[in-house]
C-alpha cells in the first residue's frame, strides 16, 4: 500500500500520467482547497466557485499528459488553469451580475472568514472599502494580489502562473497594485 502522504509530487503525476486514478485523487486532495479558495475570493460565489473548482479539476486531468515539470509546483499549472477559467466566467456579463462580495483580505484560503464576528463586524466598513477598491483594480492586480496575499506563493511561483512573467516584472506589477490600492483608499478617506 502506497503512503500517498510521502510520496513525492512528482511520482505523483508520473502515476497519474499512466491512468493510476489514486495518484490524480491525491493530487487532487492536496491542492482543491488552495484552487477552491483563489477561485471563490475572485468570484465570490460559492457554488460558482465549486463549478470553476471541478472545472479546473477535469481541465487538468484531461491535460495531466500534457503537464511539463519545469522546475515549479503542479499548483502554478493548476492556479493559470484556474485563472484563465475565472478570466473567462468574468467576461460573461450575465454571470457577472450575480457576483456577490467577499472580503479578499480577510478569507482563509478554503473562502472562510478569518477572525471572530466581532473582529469581522468592527471593520466591516474598511472591509467594504478594501473590497470596492481591489474590484475596481485591473484584473492582473487582483490576480497578482490573491495569489500574494492570500496563497502566499512566491513571486517566481506568481511570474510562472501568469505567464511567465519575470519575477522583477511581478515586483514592479506588486508595488503599481499596492500604489494603486492605497491611493483608491486615501481618496475614500481610509488611510
Amino acid at each position: 500500500m502506497q503512503n500517498w502522504e510521502e510520496m513525492e509530487e512528482r511520482e505523483l503525476v508520473e502515476r497519474a500520467k499512466k491512468g493510476e486514478p489514486e495518484a490524480f485523487g491525491e493530487l487532487y486532495r492536496r491542492y482543491v482547497r488552495r484552487i477552491y479558495g483563489y477561485i471563490y475570493i475572485r468570484i465570490g460565489n460559492r457554488e460558482d466557485a465549486e463549478d470553476l473548482t471541478a472545472r479546473t479539476f477535469m481541465r487538468a486531468l484531461r491535460n495531466i499528459d500534457g503537464y511539463k515539470d519545469e522546475g515549479f509546483p503542479l499548483s502554478t499549472w493548476l492556479f493559470r488553469i484556474a485563472h484563465n477559467l475565472v478570466a473567462n466566467f468574468l467576461r460573461d456579463t450575465s454571470r457577472r451580475k450575480k457576483r456577490r462580495e467577499v472580503f479578499l483580505g480577510w478569507l482563509k484560503a478554503d473562502g472562510g472568514l478569518a477572525g471572530g464576528p466581532e473582529e469581522r463586524t468592527a471593520t466591516n466598513e474598511e472591509k467594504e472599502a478594501l473590497l470596492a477598491a481591489i474590484r475596481q483594480l485591473p484584473s492582473d492586480y487582483q490576480q497578482l494580489l490573491t495569489l500574494k496575499l492570500i496563497e502566499g506563493m512566491s513571486n517566481e511561483e506568481i511570474g510562472r502562473t501568469m505567464g511567465g512573467r519575470s519575477i522583477g516584472a511581478i515586483k514592479s506589477l506588486y508595488f503599481r497594485a499596492l500604489a494603486t490600492l492605497r491611493e483608491d483608499l486615501e481618496r475614500q478617506g481610509f488611510g
